[in-house]
């Protein structure tokens, strides 16, 4: 493990236990059992491959770097897989700072131009999963109620609550307890790199179209599957959310910005 500071930033990189992959065009260009997993401050997490686990005869230099005030100069390289070129999609540091020297002789490789990344044999989506980050799903009796446009949209008693490092709670409910009639599907998907892949559900109610307020994992990852098939509101776009009877209000902590750009 490694920390640095310097003005508040800080940086920490340990080696990752777990099987790490990434593919482009049908090719598995870096695949390895001693990854760097990089946090940084008001970053998300970033694989770091060591370079004997890089297929670098794939690699070829661009002439775009970056400069990075606590790391030094990142240099980007196309990745050319037969005919087909996928431009900057990866970088290193030839000469990182003092506090991030263990970067030396690593490559990263940019999250969305993969065609696909894998921990073990399980497809994971949008960044690296943070070693640091908990997730909890635990079957409930608290007594939840949703009201959208005025009308109770949803009342149960068998909650799954979901808890998340630095999130707000999140309340999944079976659809029996939900009115699906004043809900429409949409044709919204997005992924977690902790959860799976969401799809969702509006309501349009009191005159006011609430966009995607509900979602669902149909098949969840396993750490989570007990909120397979339930739904769950955003607390902070419905009318009220109450939690045994006490209505939930926004407080500072809920503002804390997600991680995965996915909701929980």
């Amino acid at each position: 493990m490694r920390d640095g500071d310097r003005t508040g930033w800080q940086i920490r990189a340990e080696v990752s236990p777990r099987w790490i992959r990434v593919q482009f065009a049908g090719v598995t260009v870096a695949d390895s059992k001693k990854v760097l997993i990089v946090t940084e401050t008001g970053k998300l997490p970033v694989y770091y491959f060591p370079k004997e686990d890089v297929r670098t005869d794939l690699l070829t230099p661009s002439v775009h770097t970056e400069e990075h005030a606590n790391k030094g100069e990142a240099l980007y390289w196309h990745i050319q897989i037969g005919d087909t070129i996928i431009e900057r999609a990866a970088w290193s540091y030839a000469r990182p700072s003092a506090e991030t020297e263990f970067l030396n002789d690593y490559f990263s490789f940019v999250w969305k131009k993969a065609e696909a990344w894998y921990e073990e044999e399980e497809e994971i989506f949008v960044h690296a999963r943070d070693p640091y980050s908990r997730v909890d799903a635990i079957p409930s009796s608290r007594h939840i109620q949703v009201y959208i446009g005025g009308e109770l949209v949803a009342d149960s008693r068998r909650p799954v609550v979901l808890y998340e490092t630095g999130l707000t709670p999140r309340y999944y409910l079976p659809k029996e307890d939900i009115r699906l009639d004043l809900l429409s599907p949409s044709d919204s998907l997005t992924r977690c790199p902790y959860k799976g892949i969401a799809s969702y559900w509006s309501a349009a109610l009191g005159g006011k179209t609430y966009k995607d307020v509900v979602w669902s994992y149909a098949q969840p990852l396993p750490e989570v599957h007990e909120i397979a098939g339930l739904l769950s509101f955003y607390n902070e776009e419905v009318d009220a959310l109450y939690i045994d009877g006490e209505q939930w209000l926004l407080q500072e902590k809920d503002r804390l910005p997600y991680k995965s750009i996915a909701p929980q």
